[in-house]
């Protein structure tokens, strides 16, 4: 099986750009760690500091596969450098805007067990001129380009429906919203009816207001979700894949075995590779391959981005996709 070939294709300029959206973006210091321990002095078999955030972290998945993107959200003056070289070196359309005062610093503790210990920082503090600079910003890329990608928690300063109101903005004007975040946020957005979400289950079961340990619980309140207007459900489940619900086909993808560094960025790099495909209109088959197959490098692998085509397309090869027996 070949990549499909819309992932090689060069002519990124006869495309619309996929806009993200970061409304709480970080610089995030990744240690690897044989094992933590707790209250003693630890000592990192390596470690890097680099610009992320959830939309950043998609954008920059997009760009490894040569997919022109716009990249919004709120940042900190003080120390915008490295966002900035960031979004030079990748040839990322910067439309950020810019606030008084740092953007955060989350810290990352990856084990050689694979278990990732987080530690983030509250992040700036929005204002209501900043808020209405940032719909101001965001509105004015609706001329340009049809699917937003809007990821990530939320900073200090906006409420939880701020993510309702922007997706009810964009799709008042006929643009596609794909929406990844969690808790409050997510609550409040669903009654915007947002085209795609992709919770893991423990979000859908924060979502539900109950435990989901079963996939009939699950699949119960992916129906209310479908039901409500929301066209696709992408549901992950860790090592066992992600399964993909809507009105029309319901499929599942099984990853390839990996070896596993860090899950960082694992969920970012899907969200890529969904919004890739949905861009692109490709089979939704492919899509799922493609969106799987970030995955699994993701986590085979310290940081974020396509750092390999080629493992890319064994990784592709190796993702198992079927159709779900499901109906609404």
């Amino acid at each position: 099986m070949s990549m499909p070939e819309q992932v090689v294709s060069s002519a990124s300029d006869l495309l619309l750009p996929i806009v993200t959206l970061t409304l709480n973006p970080a610089l995030d210091l990744t240690l690897q760690l044989d094992q933590l321990q707790t209250g003693e002095v630890n000592i990192a078999s390596q470690g890097h500091l680099r610009p992320a955030g959830k939309g950043i972290n998609v954008a920059t998945v997009l760009r490894g596969l040569d997919q022109p993107v716009c990249v919004s959200g709120i940042l900190g003056m003080d120390n915008r450098q490295a966002f900035d070289l960031l979004f030079d070196d990748l040839q990322m359309d910067n439309r950020f805007t810019y606030a008084s005062g740092a953007t955060r610093i989350n810290v990352k503790l990856t084990e050689s067990s694979s278990r990732v210990t987080d530690i983030n920082s509250p992040g700036l503090e929005v204002t209501d001129p900043v808020w209405t600079s940032l719909r101001a910003q965001l509105t004015s890329l609706v001329d340009i380009a049809d699917l937003f990608v809007l990821s990530g928690s939320l900073p200090q300063g906006l409420p939880p429906e701020a993510y309702a109101e922007l997706t009810a903005l964009l799709q008042k004007q006929g643009h596609h919203v794909v929406l990844d975040t969690s808790a409050a946020a997510l609550r409040a957005a669903v009654a915007a009816s947002p085209y795609l979400i992709k919770p893991n289950v423990s979000e859908l079961s924060q979502l539900a207001g109950r435990a989901l340990e079963t996939t009939a619980d699950q699949e119960k309140e992916i129906r209310k979700l479908l039901a409500s207007g929301i066209e696709h459900v992408v549901l992950s489940d860790g090592a066992c894949g992600a399964r993909w619900y809507n009105r029309h086909q319901s499929l599942q993808a099984m990853p390839p075995k990996v070896e596993t560094v860090s899950t960082v960025g694992a969920g970012d790099s899907m969200v890529a590779g969904l919004a890739y495909g949905l861009s692109r209109r490709m089979d939704p088959v492919e899509t799922f391959r493609l969106a799987t197959a970030l995955s699994a490098l993701a986590v085979s692998q310290i940081g974020v981005g396509v750092t390999s085509r080629n493992t890319l397309l064994q990784l592709q090869q190796q993702v198992t996709v079927k159709p779900l027996p499901f109906s609404c």
